[in-house]
């Protein structure tokens, strides 16, 4: 399962980088020192999306019928998801994880808001059962209508069939002003994947952090806000809460799963079942 990429965290890494709040405003669009691997990843990623590829996605995995497990034994499958040649952690996922719902905890969020935490990776379970980084990874967007330039690399959109497409290249392509971006296919990947796994399960604002925690075009760019519906720009406040959490959080120190998992399991069991259908 390799890919341009080191590891699924070099994306994260560099996502981390580009929204540094002590980064200087002339150098928030400067991508000269993006690693080789980084670029192609990014290559790939708008290359390939195209609308036809989430559908078939969507239809794929949204029937949730690839396998049951618990949550926590979700997170120890994606635990299995390691890779030697990170150099700048020794951290496992479970740790990544815990590291997240923990700052949240820490600041006094409700508990909702720190499953969320917990979970919000758990999506990545795409990579291990074959899917390619930039089907599990990246920043997300909207498919079937105009590539926004807010989009980092937005060039590399020139080779995506859904380019030459007319339908596809105004501003609204296929939807409505306003309609809301429940109607909005986005990019494939693991927001996409675990909302539908947690939309039963989880509150509306959890829902919405799962679900749009890549989408940096809008939330830290504010592009499409005319895709968005009043309910969605009100949801956003959310997405914009958990951001840091998500980008900051890691430490070198390391959080105990043995210790923090009786907290974690009675948060789990109050919004999950036993077994969860992926």
């Amino acid at each position: 399962m390799q890919g341009p990429l080191e590891n699924l965290e070099q994306w994260d890494d560099f996502v981390k980088q580009r929204y540094d709040p002590d980064r200087k405003t002339e150098e928030f669009r400067d991508y000269k020192n993006t690693t080789p691997g980084v670029r192609e990843f990014y290559r790939l990623n708008h290359t390939h999306q195209t609308r036809d590829f989430v559908l078939e996605k969507k239809k794929q995995y949204c029937r949730l019928n690839k396998t049951k497990m618990s949550i926590w034994e979700a997170l120890e499958y994606l635990n299995t998801l390691v890779d030697d040649s990170d150099p700048d952690t020794d951290l496992s996922q479970i740790e990544h994880n815990l590291q997240t719902a923990e700052a949240i905890r820490r600041d006094g969020h409700p508990d909702w808001f720190q499953l969320a935490g917990l979970v919000h990776d758990l999506g990545k379970v795409l990579w291990l059962w074959g899917e390619p980084q930039w089907a599990v990874v990246g920043d997300t967007f909207p498919t079937g209508c105009a590539y926004s330039d807010k989009i980092v690399f937005h060039e590399f959109f020139a080779d995506n069939p859904d380019a030459k497409r007319p339908e596809y290249n105004t501003r609204l392509g296929v939807y409505e002003q306003g309609g809301g971006l429940d109607q909005v296919n986005m990019s494939w990947g693991h927001d996409e994947y675990f909302y539908h796994v947690a939309k039963e399960c989880l509150p509306e604002p959890a829902l919405y952090m799962l679900r749009y925690h890549s989408f940096y075009p809008a939330h830290r760019e504010g592009a499409y806000d005319y895709l968005m519906n009043d309910r969605d720009r009100e949801m956003f406040q959310w997405v914009k809460t958990f951001n840091p959490y998500d980008l900051y959080s890691k430490s070198t120190a390391k959080p105990n799963p043995v210790e923090l998992r009786p907290y974690y399991q009675r948060l789990i069991e109050k919004y999950f079942p036993a077994q969860v259908a992926f």
